[in-house]
Protein backbone atom coordinates (compact mmCIF):
# COMPACT_ATOMS: atom_id res chain seq x y z
CA UNK A 1 0.00 0.00 0.00
CA UNK A 2 1.12 3.35 -1.04
CA UNK A 3 1.20 5.59 2.04
CA UNK A 4 0.37 9.37 1.16
CA UNK A 5 0.39 10.37 4.66
CA UNK A 6 0.36 8.55 8.11
CA UNK A 7 -1.46 11.48 9.84
CA UNK A 8 -5.12 11.01 10.29
CA UNK A 9 -7.10 14.22 9.03
CA UNK A 10 -9.88 15.69 8.46
CA UNK A 11 -10.22 18.83 6.73
CA UNK A 12 -11.85 21.09 4.08
CA UNK A 13 -9.56 19.99 0.88
CA UNK A 14 -10.28 16.60 1.69
CA UNK A 15 -14.09 17.40 1.88
CA UNK A 16 -13.80 19.23 -1.15
CA UNK A 17 -12.33 16.15 -3.16
CA UNK A 18 -14.78 14.29 -1.81
CA UNK A 19 -17.61 16.39 -3.17
CA UNK A 20 -16.17 16.01 -6.49
CA UNK A 21 -15.08 12.33 -6.85
CA UNK A 22 -19.01 11.73 -5.67
CA UNK A 23 -20.94 14.15 -8.22
CA UNK A 24 -21.00 11.46 -10.97
CA UNK A 25 -23.39 9.46 -8.43
CA UNK A 26 -24.72 11.94 -6.70
CA UNK A 27 -26.48 12.85 -10.24
CA UNK A 28 -28.20 9.53 -10.37
CA UNK A 29 -29.17 10.51 -6.40
CA UNK A 30 -31.37 12.98 -7.71
CA UNK A 31 -33.59 10.74 -9.57
CA UNK A 32 -34.13 8.22 -6.55
CA UNK A 33 -34.74 11.48 -4.02
CA UNK A 34 -37.31 12.68 -7.30
CA UNK A 35 -38.73 8.97 -6.69
CA UNK A 36 -39.23 9.08 -2.69
CA UNK A 37 -40.97 12.65 -3.03
CA UNK A 38 -43.97 11.12 -5.69
CA UNK A 39 -44.33 7.99 -3.61
CA UNK A 40 -44.27 10.66 -0.35
CA UNK A 41 -47.12 12.56 -2.01
CA UNK A 42 -48.79 9.32 -3.34
CA UNK A 43 -48.35 8.20 0.90
CA UNK A 44 -50.17 10.95 2.03
CA UNK A 45 -47.44 12.41 3.46
CA UNK A 46 -46.97 16.28 3.97
CA UNK A 47 -44.04 17.92 1.89
CA UNK A 48 -42.33 19.08 5.37
CA UNK A 49 -42.56 15.71 6.85
CA UNK A 50 -40.87 14.11 3.44
CA UNK A 51 -38.14 16.98 3.68
CA UNK A 52 -37.80 16.26 7.21
CA UNK A 53 -37.23 12.91 6.66
CA UNK A 54 -34.82 13.06 3.75
CA UNK A 55 -32.73 15.89 5.67
CA UNK A 56 -32.66 13.64 8.96
CA UNK A 57 -32.98 10.24 8.27
CA UNK A 58 -30.94 10.22 4.97
CA UNK A 59 -31.42 6.49 4.03
CA UNK A 60 -33.13 5.57 1.32
CA UNK A 61 -34.67 1.61 2.16
CA UNK A 62 -35.69 3.10 5.01
CA UNK A 63 -37.68 5.90 3.87
CA UNK A 64 -39.59 3.86 1.48
CA UNK A 65 -40.14 0.98 3.99
CA UNK A 66 -41.52 3.73 6.09
CA UNK A 67 -43.93 5.13 2.96
CA UNK A 68 -45.24 0.91 3.60
CA UNK A 69 -46.00 1.72 7.09
CA UNK A 70 -47.11 5.09 7.36
CA UNK A 71 -50.42 4.93 9.38
CA UNK A 72 -52.41 6.49 12.02
CA UNK A 73 -51.17 6.37 14.49
CA UNK A 74 -47.69 5.80 13.83
CA UNK A 75 -46.29 2.27 14.60
CA UNK A 76 -42.87 3.61 15.94
CA UNK A 77 -41.87 0.02 17.27
CA UNK A 78 -42.40 -1.75 13.66
CA UNK A 79 -40.67 1.78 12.16
CA UNK A 80 -37.74 1.15 14.52
CA UNK A 81 -37.34 -2.56 14.02
CA UNK A 82 -37.81 -2.43 10.05
CA UNK A 83 -34.54 0.66 9.86
CA UNK A 84 -32.56 -1.46 12.22
CA UNK A 85 -33.20 -4.91 9.95
CA UNK A 86 -32.37 -2.98 6.74
CA UNK A 87 -29.14 -1.01 7.92
CA UNK A 88 -28.11 -3.72 9.89
CA UNK A 89 -24.91 -3.49 7.62
CA UNK A 90 -23.79 -0.12 8.78
CA UNK A 91 -22.76 -1.57 12.10
CA UNK A 92 -20.00 -3.62 9.60
CA UNK A 93 -19.53 -0.59 7.87
CA UNK A 94 -18.83 1.69 10.26
CA UNK A 95 -16.43 -1.14 12.06
CA UNK A 96 -14.32 -1.14 8.90
CA UNK A 97 -13.39 2.72 9.01
CA UNK A 98 -12.60 2.20 13.03
CA UNK A 99 -8.97 2.87 12.36
CA UNK A 100 -9.77 6.21 9.89
CA UNK A 101 -11.97 7.24 12.41
CA UNK A 102 -9.98 6.61 16.34
CA UNK A 103 -8.31 9.21 16.45
CA UNK A 104 -11.07 11.97 15.75
CA UNK A 105 -12.70 13.54 18.58
CA UNK A 106 -16.16 12.01 19.33
CA UNK A 107 -18.16 14.65 17.54
CA UNK A 108 -16.13 15.02 14.49
CA UNK A 109 -16.62 11.18 14.41
CA UNK A 110 -20.27 11.20 14.87
CA UNK A 111 -20.95 14.01 12.39
CA UNK A 112 -18.95 11.47 9.23
CA UNK A 113 -21.11 8.46 10.04
CA UNK A 114 -24.16 10.21 10.03
CA UNK A 115 -23.23 10.99 5.89
CA UNK A 116 -22.16 7.31 5.52
CA UNK A 117 -23.75 5.25 2.68
CA UNK A 118 -23.12 2.68 0.91
CA UNK A 119 -21.49 4.20 -1.46
CA UNK A 120 -19.27 6.92 0.31
CA UNK A 121 -18.18 3.92 2.31
CA UNK A 122 -16.89 1.74 -0.92
CA UNK A 123 -15.05 4.70 -2.36
CA UNK A 124 -13.79 5.95 0.69
CA UNK A 125 -12.73 2.83 1.83
CA UNK A 126 -11.09 2.07 -1.62
CA UNK A 127 -8.96 5.32 -0.94
CA UNK A 128 -7.92 4.23 2.48
CA UNK A 129 -6.60 0.93 1.15
CA UNK A 130 -4.29 2.86 -1.42
CA UNK A 131 -3.25 4.80 1.16
CA UNK A 132 -5.36 7.78 1.66
CA UNK A 133 -5.77 9.08 5.11
CA UNK A 134 -7.98 12.65 4.95
CA UNK A 135 -11.35 11.37 6.54
CA UNK A 136 -13.10 14.04 5.01
CA UNK A 137 -13.06 12.33 1.47
CA UNK A 138 -15.88 9.98 3.44
CA UNK A 139 -17.47 13.15 4.66
CA UNK A 140 -17.37 14.73 1.28
CA UNK A 141 -18.89 12.26 -0.67
CA UNK A 142 -22.06 11.60 1.94
CA UNK A 143 -22.87 15.49 1.69
CA UNK A 144 -22.85 14.82 -1.72
CA UNK A 145 -25.00 12.26 -1.74
CA UNK A 146 -26.97 14.13 0.87
CA UNK A 147 -27.29 17.45 -1.19
CA UNK A 148 -28.56 15.30 -3.99
CA UNK A 149 -31.05 13.21 -1.99
CA UNK A 150 -32.96 16.17 -0.34
CA UNK A 151 -32.83 18.60 -4.01
CA UNK A 152 -34.44 15.03 -5.45
CA UNK A 153 -36.79 15.06 -2.89
CA UNK A 154 -37.75 18.53 -3.51
CA UNK A 155 -38.61 18.41 -7.04
CA UNK A 156 -40.55 15.04 -7.01
CA UNK A 157 -42.67 16.87 -3.91
CA UNK A 158 -43.11 20.22 -6.29
CA UNK A 159 -44.18 18.51 -9.65
CA UNK A 160 -45.80 15.37 -8.24
CA UNK A 161 -44.56 13.43 -11.01
CA UNK A 162 -41.62 11.87 -12.46
CA UNK A 163 -40.30 8.62 -11.72
CA UNK A 164 -42.22 5.88 -10.37
CA UNK A 165 -40.53 2.76 -11.26
CA UNK A 166 -37.30 3.78 -11.31
CA UNK A 167 -35.92 -0.05 -12.22
CA UNK A 168 -37.37 0.74 -15.79
CA UNK A 169 -34.32 2.17 -16.71
CA UNK A 170 -31.85 0.42 -14.25
CA UNK A 171 -31.08 3.34 -12.32
CA UNK A 172 -31.91 0.82 -9.02
CA UNK A 173 -28.79 -1.01 -9.76
CA UNK A 174 -26.31 1.91 -10.38
CA UNK A 175 -25.10 1.86 -6.78
CA UNK A 176 -24.84 -1.89 -6.38
CA UNK A 177 -22.76 -1.74 -9.69
CA UNK A 178 -20.30 1.64 -8.51
CA UNK A 179 -19.81 -0.33 -5.09
CA UNK A 180 -18.59 -3.80 -6.72
CA UNK A 181 -16.44 -2.09 -9.15
CA UNK A 182 -15.04 0.21 -5.75
CA UNK A 183 -15.30 -2.41 -3.69
CA UNK A 184 -13.56 -5.86 -5.84
CA UNK A 185 -12.51 -3.99 -8.91
CA UNK A 186 -9.65 -2.42 -7.32
CA UNK A 187 -8.39 -5.41 -5.29
CA UNK A 188 -10.05 -8.84 -7.33
CA UNK A 189 -8.67 -11.19 -5.25
CA UNK A 190 -10.42 -14.20 -3.67
CA UNK A 191 -9.46 -13.46 -0.25
CA UNK A 192 -11.72 -9.88 -0.76
CA UNK A 193 -14.55 -11.44 -3.02
CA UNK A 194 -15.47 -14.33 -0.91
CA UNK A 195 -17.53 -12.56 2.04
CA UNK A 196 -18.97 -10.50 -0.83
CA UNK A 197 -20.30 -13.76 -2.31
CA UNK A 198 -21.25 -14.91 0.64
CA UNK A 199 -23.06 -12.34 1.66
CA UNK A 200 -25.02 -11.97 -1.63
CA UNK A 201 -26.02 -15.44 -1.87
CA UNK A 202 -27.24 -15.61 1.90
CA UNK A 203 -29.13 -12.71 1.60
CA UNK A 204 -30.98 -13.60 -1.68
CA UNK A 205 -31.51 -17.18 -0.07
CA UNK A 206 -33.33 -15.12 2.96
CA UNK A 207 -35.10 -12.61 0.73
CA UNK A 208 -37.06 -15.59 -0.86
CA UNK A 209 -37.58 -17.78 2.60
CA UNK A 210 -37.58 -15.23 5.10
CA UNK A 211 -39.62 -12.19 6.27
CA UNK A 212 -39.25 -8.75 4.38
CA UNK A 213 -36.13 -6.74 5.08
CA UNK A 214 -34.38 -9.25 6.58
CA UNK A 215 -32.45 -10.47 3.91
CA UNK A 216 -30.51 -7.38 4.53
CA UNK A 217 -29.29 -8.43 8.08
CA UNK A 218 -28.72 -12.12 6.89
CA UNK A 219 -26.29 -11.21 4.26
CA UNK A 220 -24.19 -8.26 6.51
CA UNK A 221 -23.84 -10.45 9.16
CA UNK A 222 -22.86 -13.66 6.87
CA UNK A 223 -20.30 -11.48 4.87
CA UNK A 224 -19.04 -10.21 8.26
CA UNK A 225 -18.79 -13.54 10.21
CA UNK A 226 -16.63 -15.22 6.76
CA UNK A 227 -14.31 -12.19 6.19
CA UNK A 228 -13.38 -12.47 10.29
CA UNK A 229 -13.51 -16.61 9.98
CA UNK A 230 -11.25 -16.20 6.92
CA UNK A 231 -7.04 -17.62 7.51
CA UNK A 232 -5.51 -14.62 7.95
CA UNK A 233 -2.24 -15.43 6.10
CA UNK A 234 -4.66 -15.36 3.27
CA UNK A 235 -5.28 -11.85 3.80
CA UNK A 236 -1.26 -11.41 4.00
CA UNK A 237 -0.19 -13.60 1.37
CA UNK A 238 -3.09 -12.26 -1.09
CA UNK A 239 -4.51 -14.98 -2.40
CA UNK A 240 -5.75 -14.70 -5.78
Amino acid sequence: MNTRENKIKLDMAGTWRGILMMLPLATFTVAFGLAFGVAAIHAGITHWEAILMSMFVFAAPSQFAALELWTTPLPLLALAMTTMAIHTRHLLMSASLYPWLKPLPLLQQFGVIFMLTDSNWAMALGEYQRGERNIGILLGGGIALWTAWVIGTGIGLAFGGGIHQPERFGLDVIMLCFLLVIVIGGNPKLVMILPWLAAALSALLAYWWLPPYLHVLVGALTGGMVAILLPKRWYKAGIL
